[in-house]
């Protein structure tokens, strides 16, 4: 995992050079260009290359993030809910897309989540932090199958 943060006025071609390199551009402001590889914005003129060796590229900084964030990825019918009591971002997939990622809190936590798919998010959060994150993604799971489990 790297960070790419493309020096003023390079986007473009920075952009161009991922493409040709790894066939994954600059990602929009809270979108993600690719599958595997993938590049995830993660801040304004940021993004993180997910899955392939960053080139080296001309006009940005480059910066071997691989061991500074824990990512989970929760999948099924209550994902959504899940998620949903520990972010405040509107989770929805008639709102929050395929390829949609947001900087958010994650309970008390700044991290990031993405929509993989239609029951499918991936969580980021700093490393320092996973603990906590999987603490609060069980909490929250198991509220959620206590509330159906009582019928409400």
């Amino acid at each position: 995992m790297t960070l790419v943060a493309p020096f003023a006025g390079r986007k473009k071609s920075v952009s161009d050079a991922l493409k040709s390199s790894i066939s994954v551009g600059f990602p929009a402001p809270n979108r993600t260009s690719g599958t595997t590889p993938r590049a995830v914005w993660c801040g304004r003129g940021k993004a993180l290359i997910i899955g392939a060796d960053c080139p080296d590229l001309e006009g940005a900084a480059c910066v071997d993030h691989s061991d500074a964030w824990a990512i989970v990825q929760i999948d099924g019918a209550d994902a959504t809910a899940i998620l949903a009591r520990l972010t405040p971002i509107d989770l929805r997939a008639s709102t929050f897309k395929r390829g949609h990622t947001a900087r958010t809190l994650i309970g008390h936590m700044t991290g990031g989540i993405t929509r993989l798919g239609v029951q499918s998010f991936e969580v980021m959060v700093m490393r320092s932090m996973a603990a906590t994150l999987m603490h609060d993604l069980t909490q929250a799971a198991q509220n959620i199958a206590a509330q159906a489990d009582s019928g409400d």
